[in-house]
């Protein structure tokens, strides 16, 4: 992973209306708590010393993820390419927290920028061999215009931002 990968990451995510920081890991749990919109639910964020505001619950109910305003997760890779981040499945259900809430905050490490679909499906493939054999796939916001004019935030989450830690 180059400087360049990430900020061609970040020049992908500017055409899908998506939110991009970087951040030093060291100030990643204050930057969420400030973009935070409550109610939020999420799940606990793998990174040394990054962790989410007291206000998230991280054991959401199907009542608490229907009123969720924010979720904050994390993403195992993100594709430069397509400014696509990869949410994998986990025991304690991180997909819904990624898509039910109006908002998505999707946390990846800089080294966990890669710069193509192909470095992507090596990522999958070490995945799968580890056990991790779901995924999705988010590019920005949702869109269609299966029914005339092109809308966003049909479903899944109206606004995503992403979040780039630069040192783990």
């Amino acid at each position: 992973m180059t400087a360049d990968t990430v900020g061609r990451f970040e020049r992908a995510l500017e055409g899908l209306e998506v939110g991009f920081e970087r951040v030093p890991a060291a100030d990643a749990s204050e930057r969420i708590e400030t973009i935070v919109e409550e109610p939020a639910v999420g799940t606990p964020l793998p990174f040394e010393g990054v962790t989410l505001p007291e206000s998230v619950t991280t054991a959401p109910t199907t009542a608490d993820l229907e009123t969720a305003r924010t979720g904050v997760t994390p993403v195992g890779f993100a594709i430069a390419e397509y400014g696509t981040v990869a949410v994998e499945s986990t025991v304690d259900g991180v997909e819904p927290i990624s898509l039910y809430p109006e908002r998505h905050i999707a946390v990846v490490a800089e080294s966990d920028v890669v710069p193509d679909l192909t470095a992507g499906f090596e990522r999958l493939e070490a995945g799968f061999e580890q056990g991790r054999d779901s995924v999705v796939f988010a590019t920005g916001r949702s869109a269609t215009a299966d029914m005339g004019d092109l809308v966003h935030g049909v479903h899944g989450p109206g606004d995503v931002d992403v979040i780039v830690l630069e040192d783990r």
